[in-house]
């Protein structure tokens, strides 16, 4: 059966309205080298049973292989009772909560999501999710200029490039642009570098803890470099590995962001994902606007819950500064129900366990004779390794073994790194998958 939802008639009806005579004059600014001169090559449609039977061909052409791969997704547990839940009717149908009345199991999640959220990043409130990781930390740098009322924003070289581009993109809107402080020998930010950058116009420093190439920053210094210049300290957290790190906002932080996924959300093609924001209160009160919401008890336990609403979203409705669909309201539904299963100790021994295999293989690496970038940092679940062979010969390598051996980083020039592989570990990785791992690094 076709889906066809206007006929001939209608089309020349709308096409009279808009005063032309045929879809292709709606084109006419679009350079003619852009266009397609031809027609679509769609095949033609399929029975529902020949679909299914399509889908099913295309989904065996997919490869199985064991994950080392990170920066930023990781292949993590997902209990099963997740999907299960997600997928009862009254959260795999509700729309966003504008109405309490007929939406009170999804306001209790987001309660709970946020609650769960200031807990690990030890920040007094939090929104209730985003798209993902690098558009929270861009909304984090509209935020600080927002809240600061000035335009230089810096980041760390070492913070995720997708977050960098996403982050930039949102400011050169605002007629600014990102500004790049180096990292050190050992991969860490260059804190003399950072020092030269702050001056009195700095509206915010954003940098990834840890860092992109797996290195943790000592954000203390930062925090207080950054406060003397009275500008904000933004931070985009790897959230499993919170479990075990101090806290962003114990070190200083004013705003943190994260992706969500490792929460609940298995790695896939581009989505879906969550993203995670939260702030101080102290921060949230110099907003241009008004909090609804704040630091609440129910039943003896504190929670957390934060609407933001600026001055320019309660005038002009009709632009809003960023957005939140019924997906990413299921995915935080995903994170929450992985959090309560998974419980604080849970979590901790995922994130131990995850930290204990990447020290394990780092070691079997260096004894095999695998350059590590950067030995002198200290680091959590990942680190980057120059191979002998350049590091997309390796993971082709590792494919045919059965292996994803990591992220190439010829893939992100602005990081100043000729090459290099980016390893990652969950605790679903065995030390027999490892030493199979270290094994196709150690390949010459």
């Amino acid at each position: 059966m076709s889906f066809v939802p206007h006929s001939d008639a209608d089309r020349r009806a709308m096409l009279a309205r808009v005063g032309v005579g045929d879809v292709g004059e709606l084109y006419s600014d679009v350079p003619a080298g852009l266009l397609l001169d031809r027609e679509l090559d769609v095949p033609p449609a399929l029975s529902e049973w020949g679909a299914m039977r399509r889908v099913g061909e295309l989904a065996g052409g997919n490869a199985d292989l064991v994950c080392f791969a990170g920066g930023g997704m990781y292949d993590h547990y997902v209990p099963a009772a997740v999907d299960h839940l997600i997928r009862r009717s009254e959260f795999y149908t509700a729309y966003t909560p504008y109405q309490p009345e007929v939406a009170q199991g999804t306001l209790q999640v987001i309660y709970e999501f946020q609650t769960m959220i200031c807990e690990l990043t030890g920040m007094d409130v939090a929104n209730a999710s985003m798209y993902d990781g690098p558009t929270a930390t861009a909304e984090a740098a509209v935020m600080a200029r927002s809240v600061t009322r000035r335009d230089r924003v810096l980041a760390a070289r070492s913070l995720h490039p997708h977050s960098r581009k996403v982050t930039d993109t949102y400011l050169e809107g605002l007629g600014s642009k990102l500004e790049l402080i180096d990292y050190g020998p050992d991969g860490l930010l260059d804190l003399d570098a950072l020092r030269t950058a702050l001056h009195g116009d700095v509206a915010a420093v954003l940098v990834q803890y840890p860092n992109f190439f797996g290195g943790i920053e000592d954000l203390g210094p930062i925090a207080e470099a950054v406060h003397e210049a009275g500008a904000l300290l933004v931070v985009q957290a790897d959230p499993v590995m919170l479990a075990v790190l101090r806290s962003p906002g114990s070190l200083g932080a004013d705003i943190v962001a994260a992706e969500g996924q490792p929460f609940g959300n298995g790695p896939s093609f581009g989505g879906p994902v969550v993203g995670l924001f939260a702030a101080t209160q102290k921060l949230v009160r110099k907003m241009p606007g008004r909090i609804v919401g704040g630091t609440v008890d129910v039943e003896g336990r504190r929670g957390y819950v934060l609407t933001l609403q600026t001055r320019e979203q309660q005038i002009r409705r009709e632009k809003a500064t960023s957005n939140i669909c019924t997906n990413q309201g299921l995915m935080a539904l995903a994170a929450t129900i992985y959090l309560s299963l998974v419980g604080k100790t849970g979590l901790r021994q995922v994130a131990e366990t995850s930290i204990q295999n990447a020290h394990y293989a780092r070691r079997r690496l260096a004894e095999a004779g695998v350059e590590l970038l950067f030995p002198d940092a200290p680091v959590a679940r990942e680190f980057v390794v120059r191979t002998a062979d350049e590091s997309w010969k390796v993971i082709e390598r590792g494919v045919e073994r059965g292996l994803l051996v990591g992220v190439s980083l010829q893939r992100f020039r602005s990081l100043n790194v000729e090459d290099g592989l980016l390893v990652a570990f969950t605790e679903k990785r065995s030390r027999e998958e490892i030493d199979r791992l270290v094994d196709v690094l150690a390949e010459e």
